[in-house]
């Protein structure tokens, strides 16, 4: 299986930006689903976005669709999230996870490995 660590995480004001990467180490990585999902406290893990094999086929939640993207490198085993006009709704711990699967899924269940998260906190 592939091992996940992601970094990028940290306090920014509303309105402002932040990048979170995922360094993934281990089993291929160029022909697995990648996937960003967050957890609030006192909430459920939510699907963020996610990217198939290819880096073309992908997905976002309707909550940040228009404000993030996602993208990877498969040279560099990375998956990037870039969130702009971020909301104090955004503030949760972000996972990145890793599906197994070559189309990008959305449910929390299909992804088998996942990181340890990264903090973001988004102030008003």
């Amino acid at each position: 299986q592939v091992q996940l660590v992601e970094s990028g995480g940290g306090l920014v004001q509303a309105g402002g930006s932040l990048r979170l990467s995922c360094a993934a180490s281990g089993r291929t990585f160029s022909n697995i689903g990648l996937g960003w999902f967050r957890q609030a406290p006192g909430k459920e893990r939510e699907f963020v976005a996610a990217v198939g094999w290819n880096g073309g086929d992908l997905k976002y939640a309707d909550s940040v669709n228009g404000r993030f993207t996602i993208s990877r490198d498969n040279a560099r085993k990375t998956v990037l999230l870039q969130m702009n006009s971020l909301k104090p709704e955004d503030t949760a711990v972000y996972y990145c996870a890793a599906s197994y699967q070559v189309r990008p899924r959305v449910s929390s269940a299909d992804f088998k490995s996942w990181g340890q998260g990264t903090q973001v906190t988004v102030s008003s």
